[in-house]
């Protein structure tokens, strides 16, 4: 059974949400709760709803956008995300790039200062 329907789902999500098409959904929603200290509301084989501080992030499976413009090319084995960066301020680089080695997460930088004040980290 669902965790909530996804119309009564889609009235409590904030102005601005994620929504990422995964080819997976357990694994990424482990990555987000063992990496990214992320709570995980919901998990089934379709969907994923997951809050990382005050984001709202949903991971639906590749098979649920069948009908999408892009499921040819996610089919394809089109790389994904590429130039996209999704800043999740507030949350420990030192701690996430931690957990991701701990985790075998592929990390993209090691946490460094920045030149505009920040530490942060990629994964």
């Amino acid at each position: 059974m669902p965790w909530m329907p996804g119309f009564r789902y889609g009235a409590l999500l904030p102005p601005l949400a994620l929504n990422l098409l995964v080819s997976d959904t357990e694994r990424a929603a482990a990555f987000y709760r063992d990496v990214l200290d992320a709570e995980v509301h919901y998990r089934d084989i379709d969907f994923a709803a997951v809050r990382v501080g005050p984001a709202e992030v949903m991971l639906h499976a590749d098979h649920t956008h069948d009908d999408h413009p892009w499921s040819a090319d996610l089919a394809g084995g089109a790389t994904r995300g590429v130039g996209a960066q999704l800043r999740l301020l507030g949350i420990d680089p030192d701690a996430v790039e931690a957990r991701a080695r701990e985790h075998g997460a592929r990390l993209v930088a090691a946490a460094t200062d920045k030149g505009h004040g920040w530490r942060e980290t990629l994964v």
